[in-house]
């Protein structure tokens, strides 16, 4: 099995591991219902209403 020639430093490792992180994601409220949606998706309320930037975009089945 191949070996590394040279040894990574640890700068090296951690530079290469910079973009490993995990970030939250991001929360808003909904402006009609009051509820915590993901930004930028279209959601279903409690009431089956379908919701997308705080407008009514499908009425409930």
């Amino acid at each position: 099995m191949p070996t590394p020639k040279k040894k990574t430093s640890r700068s090296k490792r951690d530079m290469r591991r910079s973009h490993d992180g995990l970030t939250a994601p991001a929360i808003a409220v909904e402006k009609k219902t009051g509820e915590l949606v993901r930004p930028h998706r279209a959601h279903k309320s409690a009431d089956g209403a379908l919701y997308y930037k705080g407008k009514q975009i499908s009425a409930a089945k």
